[in-house]
């Protein structure tokens, strides 16, 4: 609409230039937004998870319990013992809780990783 200050002649190209940037704009804010709510949805479902789950590491020397379900050793009833072991750790590969056992027999090849893994409380 022409106002006084303004002439009454519209520019068609310069107008259509000017509605294009300010609807990508427009977009590029909704897309950030959008990013970062996402962002601040995943580390509050990552902090609820934190908060409850229970951190447990094991150093050369731990004695612990390896799960039978992890390893499929002992395939009988289901009265079976859910636990083998004990079993020494003997090193701490890849630093994320992955650990080699020694059991009486020996060393074992296959990495375990902490959640198949129970400590042993020896009196």
């Amino acid at each position: 609409m022409p106002t006084l200050r303004e002439p009454a002649e519209i520019r068609i190209n310069i107008n259509n230039t000017k509605l294009w940037e300010s609807t990508w704009t427009l977009e590029e804010k909704n897309g950030t937004s959008r990013q970062y709510k996402k962002q601040k949805s995943k580390k509050k479902i990552e902090k609820y998870y934190n908060s409850r789950v229970r951190r447990t590491s094991f150093k050369s020397g731990d004695m612990v319990y390896r799960s039978n379900e992890a390893s499929h050793a002992k395939d009988e009833d289901k009265l079976r013992p859910k636990w083998e072991g004990p079993y020494q750790v003997k090193v701490c590969r890849f630093g994320k809780g992955d650990y080699k056992l020694k059991g009486r027999k020996g060393m074992y090849a296959r990495t375990w990783n902490n959640c198949t893994l129970r400590s042993v409380i020896i009196h």
